[in-house]
């Protein structure tokens, strides 16, 4: 796989994990200093980038002090990528865990060392592929299947990812896993080279390998085939149309790109909402549980009153709210204000002890 930097944006750097971005002005390095953000950012990812280098792009564009991304998208792939900062890296697994929706094509007759454009040509065959051809190996390829993951690919084995094995030239074991394909739509047709190649719709489960997809595809057809384009087209309830560029971010105001936040909720569409008055609301945010009319609920979303903001997720078992990831009151005093667009801090429901969030990792970029 290429490990070529991006294209575009090259003047700024990419994070990092000090106090302070740096910015170019005049010929001249001047710090800027981090703060706190908090909130969902949608880009559409550029070809070419890595999904890390993309997040610390808008990090540094925002001067947000933490970020990270919710599932990696290869430089090939362009599209959905959800980006959390702040409080909303809480809550990223949720994203994670989301079915995803992609858009490619597969040229039909070349196999490549790393199921992509991206590799070398390890096998070339004659294609004779028909509509009806398709119409026979789809079925196959719809529903719980089975999917062997990529030599190319993060995932890591005895410490070590997959991808680092595959650059020493080295094949390791890899073990199938199971996924589901809800829907896959492929039609035939001609890429600019006047080859055959197919056009995939995929919806699929977490953890699908788009590129192993259509190797697999390719062989079932009889000629092998590699991916030439990728582009997710939406994660969970997210879509590409709601996304921002990177070109459009970096001509915006820094009021234009905080604007550009989803709040930390967005991430929570499913979970079912329980309000606390101001009492429950401290206890609550101190990870005790609280007592009510609840019925059993795997996914809530617990808000308080004053203001009513966002305090954390929780689950409810024998009329017990039980605490999940937690926000802190600074978090939350912080979101108000974000939102509010002024510097005037909003009241937050007060903790009488650590909140129990602490005890769990978060998976985010410092």
């Amino acid at each position: 796989m290429s490990t070529a930097g991006p294209t575009q944006g090259a003047a700024a750097p990419l994070g990092g994990s000090d106090l302070h971005a740096v910015k170019e002005r005049g010929g001249q390095r001047i710090r800027v200093a981090r703060r706190p953000v908090h909130g969902v950012l949608l880009l559409d990812k550029p070809l070419g980038w890595s999904s890390n280098d993309a997040l610390q792009k808008v990090k540094w564009l925002l001067r947000a002090e933490k970020a990270g991304h919710t599932g990696t998208l290869d430089p090939l792939a362009t599209g959905v990528l959800p980006l959390c900062f702040g409080a909303a890296t809480k809550f990223s697994q949720l994203q994670l865990d989301a079915d995803k929706e992609y858009a490619a094509t597969a040229l039909l007759g070349t196999k490549t060392s790393t199921g992509d454009a991206e590799g070398e040509v390890i096998a070339v065959r004659p294609v004779a592929v028909t509509v009806a051809d398709i119409e026979q190996v789809v079925p196959g390829f719809t529903g719980p299947i089975r999917q062997t993951p990529p030599m190319h690919s993060a995932l890591k084995k005895d410490g070590r990812a997959l991808y680092e094995y595959a650059r020493a030239g080295i094949e390791v074991e890899r073990e199938a896993r199971n996924v589901t394909i809800h829907k896959l739509d492929v039609a035939l047709a001609l890429v600019d080279t006047g080859k055959l190649a197919i056009d995939m719709i995929v919806k699929c489960s977490k953890g699908t390998y788009i590129r192993t997809l259509g190797e697999d595809i390719g062989e079932a057809l009889g000629c092998g085939a590699h991916l030439t384009r990728l582009r997710r087209t939406a994660t969970g309830d997210f879509t590409v149309a709601q996304c921002v560029t990177l070109e459009a971010l970096e001509a915006m105001t820094e009021e234009q790109r905080l604007a550009c936040l989803l709040p930390v909720d967005a991430l929570l569409p499913n979970h079912t909402t329980v309000t606390l008055d101001s009492e429950n609301a401290g206890r609550f945010l101190s990870g005790v549980r609280r007592r009510g009319n609840w019925p059993d609920q795997g996914m809530v979303a617990v808000y308080g009153t004053q203001p009513h903001a966002l305090l954390g997720t929780a689950h409810t078992t024998a009329g017990e709210l039980i605490p999940g990831r937690l926000l802190s009151p600074l978090e939350i005093t912080q979101s108000q204000t974000q939102q509010a667009g002024n510097q005037e801090p909003a009241g937050a429901p007060q903790a009488s002890g650590t909140t129990t969030d602490s005890r769990e990792k978060v998976n985010h970029e410092q």
